[in-house]
């Protein structure tokens, strides 16, 4: 019986690495697959017009075939990234809005969504449950739906076609609220008490307290909402009449000639590295983010 009982364990554990060996086989090619459309995108960047054309014209110029594309463009150049630095003030621009735009709504958000997420986690008030669930009402609502709304908010403000129009509306959000709200509710009740007891006033609860603690929270709802704000299509299209006032994301569906798809991919490419740079320098924050709102009270 001991031997059998030593064949089954040694058995079931040559098995074992078969199973990880298949396991980390299907893992790696959904990731080549996923993968993939960004190294075709980089990769398509570092391509010249002739290449692409032969690759790409029954696709770009509606010729006939079919498009092929390979791993490696065989006459790499960094013309169109010239092109887009040196040659396209207009991207600099839309650069420049995007970042005005990005930023400006994180600032916001960095002071209204900490102090409301406090306020909801920390204190108690009349209707405190009735506001808190509009709260998530208007967070699960797309935009599409409150469009009409926030047009005619920001036609009588006279800031239908200026970057506060983008930029208010998302100081507002209520999406980091959820996010920081939860992390602020693990700070415990105790330690609050014991800091008043000792003379704390209520902006040093928040300021010396509830901030450091509830950091990762807050990071991970920053980075949330710059990859979001950073990539904005509908708002600009709605609240925004003028050109100069496109953000970066407006840029490339603007690229429509036939001629121009390397510098669309190589723009899509300059646009792409903020946002996964702030990605990954975020990441963890983000796990520990997306963890705490899945949480249930």
């Amino acid at each position: 019986m001991e031997e059998k009982g030593f064949l089954g364990k040694e058995a079931r554990g040559k098995r074992a690495p078969i199973g990880k060996v298949f396991l980390w086989g299907i893992l790696t090619a959904l990731a080549v697959l996923v993968l993939y459309p960004v190294f075709f995108l980089v990769s398509g960047s570092f391509m010249g017009k002739d290449e692409l054309r032969d690759y790409l014209g029954a696709v770009v110029l509606g010729s006939q075939g079919y498009a092929d594309f390979p791993l490696l463009p065989v006459y790499p150049t960094l013309c169109h990234y010239i092109e887009i630095f040196l040659d396209s003030p207009e991207f600099f621009v839309m650069f420049w809005n995007s970042v005005k735009i990005t930023f400006g709504v994180l600032a916001g958000q960095l002071v209204v969504g900490t102090m409301a997420a406090w306020g909801f986690a920390k204190y108690e008030f009349p209707w405190k449950k009735g506001f808190f669930l509009v709260y998530m009402i208007l967070m699960l609502l797309p935009f599409q739906v409150l469009m009409l709304s926030d047009y005619l908010v920001l036609d009588r403000l006279a800031l239908t076609d200026h970057l506060l129009g983008i930029i208010l509306p998302g100081i507002f959000s209520t999406f980091p609220v959820f996010i920081i709200y939860r992390f602020f509710r693990e700070i415990p009740d105790s330690l609050i008490e014991s800091a008043r007891l000792d003379g704390a006033r209520e902006w040093q609860l928040f300021w010396y307290l509830a901030m450091p603690i509830g950091s990762s929270g807050i990071i991970a709802a920053m980075v949330l909402e710059f990859l979001e704000y950073w990539s904005l299509i509908e708002q600009p299209l709605t609240f925004l009449k003028e050109k100069r006032l496109f953000p970066l994301s407006i840029f490339l569906p603007d690229i429509t000639s036939a001629n121009q798809s390397g510098m669309a991919f190589a723009a899509s490419v300059v646009t792409f590295l903020p946002a996964l740079l702030v990605f990954l320098g975020g990441q963890d924050y983000l796990e520990q983010g997306i963890m705490a709102g899945a949480v249930k009270e």
